[in-house]
């Protein structure tokens, strides 16, 4: 396969990621809030639920990236998954936004905890083989970046759905719209699953791949844990993604509390994923005329000096200043979908030319375990900061320090976990002379391999 890639199936693999962002930024933006003014389950107690859920995760990941990497069949090693997971995704989803009808917070919690498991293994068996075919459709440094920013262009825009579309069908969350609730979350269960479809049709895997032998588990974690440039990638992604998902999780608070624009929700929103589209040739740019690393450490850097603007405003702040630093924050949200992920498929051929094998599943679980260990910590903690400065649900006004906690989750939090990506990414060990020249050597190998076979 050429490591050229057409528009084609540019478009067929970046569809894909509509559904995980549509499913992965509702949970992420309205979960919490969901379980806690809708629901009626306090921040500590729904900290403890959502920390249970993501915690027993942690298996998923290793397995399933292992299992891909030895599965092998007509249809490839990673494409299977992306067939069959379709269907417990879209139910395991819906689960998480029905309120049982029963009122013991403990049992509520419980609920949710199970519903969250289900939800992470069904969402595990779809996404690790997915992130893994980036590195196998094209080994080229830039076409990655390339085939990365398709795939952002729908996770972006899957975001913006998810932001807008939810807030319109649901309302307020409050307790009386729960119907409004389980409806929407049977609309996005079910379309979030069906991208995966398009993706398994209109993509193929390498046979040359599928051809070398099967790596062992033990064999496939120390490829990861040598690897020096996926271990700095993954810090960067680290970083970038546990900002990410604070940020996405304390958002609805602050506008509903701080700035008071609840009545706005959708066009803040709006603001910060449009222009995040329109910055997509942007960051591309900067990546194929400098580098990724580079790209990186001025786009994150950017995004966290506006983070810590945003604390400033309040109710007084105008609606056209509090839309002018939405559009900047959506400038460098885009570098942090696009950029971390970018980087990451080019330790596969360090690891193949050290090793002589590809561990792509194990590698990409290894990615996705840690970011869920990191924010099953992270996330809770928001819940628990909510907690520990009074914050009360549904009330017009909230106390002087739940206002602080909640400017503490959306600025400063992030901000120092964006400048520790930064840090790792100056960094960073592998440019793009030295991956070219792997590139080749690896070329020189393969062929020097077929020759003698």
């Amino acid at each position: 396969m050429a490591d050229k890639l057409s528009r084609r199936e540019k478009l067929m693999y970046g569809v894909g990621d509509i559904g995980f962002s549509l499913s992965t930024t509702i949970i992420g933006a309205y979960f919490a809030i969901f379980l806690v003014d809708v629901v009626g389950i306090r921040p500590g107690i729904a900290a403890i639920a959502i920390f249970i859920g993501r915690s027993w995760d942690y298996i998923n990941d290793p397995i399933f990236g292992y299992l891909s990497d030895r599965t092998r069949t007509r249809w490839g090693r990673r494409r299977p998954f992306l067939l069959f997971g379709t269907l417990p995704l879209a139910v395991t989803f819906t689960m998480l936004w029905w309120r049982p009808p029963w009122d013991g917070m403990i049992a509520l919690a419980a609920y949710y905890a199970v519903a969250y498991i289900l939800f992470e293994a069904a969402n595990t068996l779809l996404y690790m083989p997915y992130f893994a075919l980036t590195p196998e459709l094209t080994s080229d440094y830039d076409e990655r970046t390339s085939l990365t920013t398709y795939r952002m262009f729908f996770s972006l825009l899957g975001s913006l759905v998810a932001f807008i579309i939810p807030l319109m069908m649901v309302g307020s969350f409050t307790p009386e719209n729960a119907p409004r609730v389980i409806t929407m979350g049977i609309t996005f269960g079910i379309i979030s699953a069906l991208p995966m479809l398009l993706v398994f049709f209109g993509t193929r895997e390498r046979q040359d791949y599928m051809e070398q032998a099967k790596p062992t588990l033990r064999q496939s974690f120390q490829a990861a844990i040598k690897n020096k440039p996926f271990l700095f990638g993954l810090a960067i992604f680290l970083a970038t993604w546990i900002s990410v998902d604070i940020l996405q999780s304390s958002l609805l608070f602050f506008i509903k509390y701080v700035v008071q624009r609840e009545a706005q929700n959708d066009m803040i929103m709006a603001t910060i994923f449009v222009i995040a589209i329109f910055a997509l040739p942007i960051w591309d740019w900067v990546a194929r005329r400098w580098s990724k690393r580079w790209a990186y450490i001025f786009g994150i850097a950017f995004w966290a000096v506006v983070q810590l603007i945003l604390i400033t405003l309040n109710p007084t702040t105008s609606l056209g200043v509090i839309l002018t630093l939405c559009a900047l924050v959506g400038v460098g949200v885009f570098a942090a979908h696009v950029l971390p992920w970018a980087i990451l498929p080019d330790a596969i051929e360090w690891d193949e030319y050290q090793t002589g094998e590809r561990h792509e599943g194990m590698f990409y679980s290894l990615t996705t375990l840690t970011k869920k260990v990191a924010t099953s910590i992270a996330l809770p903690l928001v819940l628990l900061l909510l907690e520990a400065t009074g914050y009360q649900p549904n009330v017009a006004q909230q106390a002087p320090n739940a206002l602080l906690g909640i400017r503490v989750a959306i600025g400063p939090i992030p901000a120092v976990l964006l400048a520790v990506g930064i840090a790792f990414a100056f960094k960073y060990p592998l440019d793009r002379a030295q991956f070219a020249e792997i590139v080749q050597k690896l070329a020189a190998r393969r062929a020097e391999t077929a020759a003698r076979e």
